[in-house]
């Protein structure tokens, strides 16, 4: 016959703050490395967008330029809005 462990084990609960951070990492996880790539692309777009900008206002390479200008509005709206339904999918 085996003896079940002597040791008593503690029944610690949460803080109820602990419990809702808790609740919400569960709910949505990795939304905090998300936001993170979304600023951080965002950013990357946003500094491509004014150097290809820069490019464009100084008439150099127009045809290689604009687009990848575009690209780079793409990336920042892009970035933007996923930003924003994240934002709103925690919020229902």
């Amino acid at each position: 016959m085996v003896k079940p462990n002597s040791k008593k084990t503690s029944n610690k609960r949460f803080t109820p703050e602990q419990y809702a951070r808790l609740k919400a990492e569960a709910a949505a996880p990795y939304r905090g490395l998300r936001k993170f790539v979304y600023f951080s692309f965002g950013a990357s777009g946003f500094i491509g967008a004014l150097i290809f900008l820069t490019q464009l206002a100084a008439g150099r390479d127009v045809e290689t330029a604009l687009p990848n200008f575009a690209l780079q509005v793409g990336v920042v709206a892009l970035m933007i809005f996923l930003f924003r339904w994240d934002r709103d999918s925690r919020k229902s």
